[in-house]
């Protein structure tokens, strides 16, 4: 009986021993799930997919995250709010839309300020220190930015001129948008990429400034949008970041997993804004639209508009603002 006693006790112990280490490791095994606002055919969402499936085979699934395109989580203007509040722990959001709550979430939608591909990394790596700071004050952590391809000028019909713009209504999705359709004279109406299509459809816009990969995705050619301008106003960037406080409750090697897999999405994000560039102006062409660079007039009265917006966002972004753009210019 004592034997058999002591054995019932063993298996006891043994039994709740491996309880415990199986409830230790679900402990450590979370679902993260992701908000993104464009459509999964997007690159930067299929980047974002790419990023997850890194995480969750680096951590052996002990960290699953899982991309939601589309704003079929939270719409686009809702994801920095949700990560901010813990509502979702990890989302991508279009930074510059939030230039109201801070100037320097503008810094990449300055108008003819970076107007490459290499201007935009020079200008995300000086002002990037500004951008984690204003980050960390709104419980947030940044994990890796990619920049969209330069920004072009759509309409319904040909443009050769600002006064030909006047009294379009004109899509914005930022600060910086918005105030170029007003110098511009033009209708500004804040719409999220997830429903250009529909507004250009029922001539909702008429006009919007975005990359050719929006218009591709979209498929705006199909709404009646006939002319794109290449002027290379400025490339924005998609931020992915992540909530401090489920940052802060991983273990290290999930940390790693997570910084590690970034630097790879930051990296391989670049080279596909690269790629996608032509292929969208292609895209647009075959899909029967006119597509070429401003015309020499249009392109300087833009940049005069740009001159203007610049001086307004150095005013608000006052000091760290001017030692952005110093920095980056090399004075």
């Amino acid at each position: 009986m004592g034997v058999t006693s002591n054995m019932k006790k063993l298996a006891t112990l043994l039994s709740g021993s491996a309880m415990a280490l199986a409830m230790t490791a679900s402990a450590y095994a979370e679902k993260w799930d992701m908000p993104m606002a464009y459509s999964a055919s997007n690159f930067h969402s299929q980047n974002g997919a790419e990023f997850a499936k890194c995480v969750t085979d680096k951590t052996g699934g002990d960290l699953e995250i899982v991309t939601h395109p589309g704003g079929s989580l939270f719409k686009g203007g809702e994801i920095k709010r949700a990560v901010q509040t813990g509502q979702a722990p990890i989302g991508e959001r279009l930074l510059s839309a939030h230039a109201n709550e801070n100037p320097v979430f503008g810094v990449d939608s300055v108008p003819f300020l970076a107007t490459s591909f290499d201007a935009s990394v020079k200008l995300y790596e000086t002002a990037k220190g500004e951008l984690e700071k204003a980050l960390d004050e709104q419980n947030l952590k940044l994990l890796y930015s990619v920049p969209w391809p330069p920004q072009g000028l759509y309409f319904k019909k040909e443009v050769n001129s600002v006064a030909d713009m006047k009294g379009l209504k004109f899509r914005a999705y930022n600060a910086s948008t918005s105030r170029l359709a007003e110098l511009a004279g033009m209708q500004p109406t804040q719409i999220e990429a997830a429903e250009v299509q529909q507004a250009f459809s029922t001539n909702a816009v008429e006009s919007m400034v975005s990359s050719g990969a929006t218009g591709f995705d979209r498929k705006v050619f199909d709404a009646g949008v006939t002319h794109y301008y290449e002027v290379d106003a400025w490339l924005p960037r998609n931020t992915v970041m992540v909530n401090k406080d489920a940052y802060a409750g991983l273990p290290d090697d999930q940390k790693a997993a997570l910084t590690s897999c970034a630097a790879e999405a930051e990296a391989k994000g670049l080279q596909a804004s690269k790629d996608y560039t032509q292929f969208t102006y292609d895209g647009l062409r075959e899909g029967g639209m006119t597509v070429e660079p401003a015309s020499d007039g249009l392109k300087g009265e833009l940049e005069a508009i740009g001159a203007t917006m610049t001086s307004e966002w150095l005013d608000a972004a006052g000091e760290t603002g001017k030692a952005i753009v110093d920095s980056f210019k090399g004075e």
